[in-house]
């Protein structure tokens, strides 16, 4: 299987399964001398991990991370970071119904198809237990980047949104509430509505906005390397995405050329920043915001149709402990493959400079 790592200079590189005894992976690339803050990377993991409050999967993992590489006295040594996160509360049992039976909007078909077997256990590899690791390598990309700030948060649930710009609201009111959102009156709205989906034994998708502030000029290449081109991908490899957009997005497509164009101030800076932070695929040193589409998670609790590996029609219904909305725990996600695309990008920065 390839495609298990991510990035040009700072590179992640991914292993392990959902009910397999680990997961974990290598992150190269990292400079030496960068002094980790160990409980910062926890609570990021933290922030993803399952069973964390009554609208998520009560799958309970620690998820508490173990580096084994390329760090001495808590200071990165320049060599590849090793680091491990054991899986503790697996019950492979609750597959075993699916061992040979193709779930509806999964990668059990398509996986069965191209490799000729597959770890029907939580999904295996294609699990989103994976992206465990990657909030790790987020975590110690967001230390290297200083004081470039990172937030994402919880913009919909549904057909709940919340319709204010990210300019009026609080980032530190993020983590006061179970979905992720930053304004009360919207997050209760959200909660409901996650409770009632679940209540009905189905799911339910949503959105989330990043906003990524202080970010120099200068990263990205203008052809095939653009910086929102790299967001893009970071954002789509993560499970359960259907939808990318940065600046004024699809809107944009609905106005005229006199007004999406962002006017210069004498300094550089822009008067609107409807192109979100990127210009010519580089960054222009205006905020860069971006929103990414996450579907309804495929396994609900209601009882569908589907085909077995015979290619029989067969009646399935999910067990299990599954999350009724993805959006609340992949906020950390989100905000580490930004870190990652950033950090990568300062480093190709600086390369290309010498």
């Amino acid at each position: 299987m390839a495609g298990n790592s991510f990035g040009k200079l700072f590179k992640l590189t991914t292993f392990g399964e959902s009910h397999g005894p680990a997961i974990g992976g290598i992150i190269d690339g990292c400079p030496a001398g960068l002094k980790l803050d160990f409980e910062a990377i926890q609570n990021e993991l933290d922030r993803r991990k399952p069973g964390q409050s009554k609208i998520v999967t009560q799958r309970k993992e620690p998820d508490t991370v173990e580096f084994y590489s390329g760090i001495f006295e808590g200071v990165t040594t320049g060599t590849p970071i090793g680091f491990v996160i054991h899986n503790t509360n697996q019950k492979s049992k609750d597959y075993s119904h699916i061992k040979d039976v193709y779930r509806p909007s999964h990668a059990d078909y398509t996986y069965d198809k191209k490799y000729g077997v597959r770890d029907y256990r939580g999904g295996g590899r294609s699990s989103a237990r994976e992206t465990a690791s990657r909030v790790v390598a987020g975590a110690v990309a967001k230390q290297m980047l200083n004081n470039l700030k990172i937030n994402a948060f919880t913009s919909s649930v549904g057909d709940i949104f919340l319709d204010k710009p990210y300019q009026d609201l609080d980032f530190s009111k993020i983590e006061s509430n179970v979905i992720r959102c930053p304004d009360e009156a919207s997050a209760e709205k959200m909660i409901a509505k996650v409770q009632e989906v679940k209540k009905q034994g189905d799911t339910i998708g949503g959105t989330i906005t990043c906003v990524l502030q202080n970010v120099p000029v200068g990263l990205g290449e203008p052809v095939f390397d653009k910086l929102h081109a790299e967001l893009g991908k970071a954002m789509l490899s993560i499970n359960a995405v259907k939808g990318f957009e940065y600046g004024s997005g699809f809107c944009g497509a609905r106005m005229k050329g006199s007004e999406h164009n962002d006017k210069f101030n004498k300094d550089g800076s822009t008067q609107t920043n409807l192109s979100g932070g990127v210009q010519g695929g580089i960054s222009n040193g205006m905020d860069i915001y971006f929103r990414v589409a996450f579907k309804p998670v495929a396994t609900t609790l209601q009882k569908q149709y589907t085909i077995n590996s015979s290619g029989e029609t067969v009646e399935m219904q999910g067990k299990g402990r599954h999350d009724p909305c993805v959006v609340p725990r992949a906020v950390p996600i989100v905000e580490a493959m930004a870190a990652l695309v950033l950090a990568d990008y300062m480093l190709l920065d600086k390369t290309s400079r010498l």
